[in-house]
């Protein structure tokens, strides 16, 4: 192994190091909380995920069901969950957050926030953006090598907060490619993306907007917005939802749709509301495993060709 290649390997498990002790994975609790590190990601998955079982919880955080049980059960009976039967299945119990639940959730979040403020703001927009990428692709191939995959073949997406350099033609560019070689679309829609986007870019500093981009070795991949104002009455317009077709079957769309949610249950948006097109069956099943339901469907004409439009809307308690 060459000397560089060795020292590159200490300088990641230093990191590695210092990063837990700082983060506080030390301590007995977690970010503020009365928890153990184990319980508070228990809180912030349930959250992030709406409901899970109690396998599903195990998977995501690789722990052994047993503990998982034991952990489920003190926080019942803390009042942090609660358990019902599933729809699908009465044999399994769906875990979701009390109210009390989402209140320390919305603590958590807040605490875990102001740790990577006060972090970042202490270095350049361009170091902090190979922070999020670097981590974030690190975080891949780790979970790439637990799953017995290739470290040589794994592909790591990193999502990306915030306007950055080239987005908006890039957005425009994947809708446009898409959308036309799918349903025929042509220049009017590629303009009204582009400006529709332009135009939402400068409306970034209102707290109640987002904009995330899916980025893979670099190139933006990936796309998806939050508009808190278009709408009014406390709803939220999901737009610009798109991975590019290279980047399919990554968990691209995944990540982005999870982050666009979670910043809308931190807003307390009480509906996300989207317009799509019929027969995209594979987005749908994503928009449906995280809560969506169609509420309208209607023919439209004003991409410059007619097609069916549909609306899905996920709707969220706020305490």
């Amino acid at each position: 192994m060459p000397d560089s290649y060795q020292l590159l390997i200490e300088s990641i498990r230093q990191a590695s190091r210092k990063m837990v002790r700082e983060l506080g994975f030390m301590q007995t609790t977690l970010a503020a909380t009365k928890y153990q590190p184990s319980a508070v990601h228990a809180i912030v998955e349930i959250g992030a995920e709406r409901a899970l079982t109690a396998a599903q919880l195990a998977d995501l955080l690789h722990l052994e069901k047993s503990s998982i049980s034991r952990m489920v059960r003190k926080l019942v009976e803390a009042g942090e969950l609660k358990e019902t039967v599933s729809g699908d299945d009465g044999r399994a119990k769906l875990l979701t957050l009390t109210p009390q639940g989402k209140r320390t959730l919305a603590s958590i979040h807040t605490f875990a926030q102001q740790q990577v403020v006060n972090a970042i703001n202490q270095l350049s927009p361009q170091r902090q953006r190979t922070i999020s990428q670097g981590l974030n692709a690190y975080a891949v191939a780790l979970e790439h090598c637990r799953l017995g995959g290739s470290t040589t073949s794994q592909r790591a997406v990193a999502i990306m907060q915030g306007y950055m350099p080239g987005i908006i033609g890039r957005i425009a560019e994947m809708h446009a490619c898409f959308y036309s070689s799918l349903i025929g679309f042509g220049h009017v829609f590629e303009r009204q993306v582009a400006t529709g986007v332009a135009e939402f870019t400068s409306r970034l500093s209102n707290k109640h907007n987002g904009l995330w981009a899916a980025m893979e070795s670099g190139r933006l991949v990936g796309s998806i917005a939050i508009d808190g104002e278009h709408l009014g009455n406390n709803h939220a317009h999901l737009r610009w939802f798109i991975v590019d077709d290279d980047a399919r079957g990554v968990g691209a769309g995944h990540q982005l749709l999870s982050e666009a949610i979670t910043f809308c249950q931190r807003q307390n948006f009480t509906e996300i509301h989207l317009w799509t097109f019929q027969g995209l069956d594979g987005a749908r099943r994503l928009y449906e495993k995280f809560g969506f339901v169609l509420v309208e469907a209607r023919p439209g004409n004003q991409w410059g060709k007619e097609v069916m439009e549909q609306r899905f809307v996920l709707r969220q308690t706020v305490d």
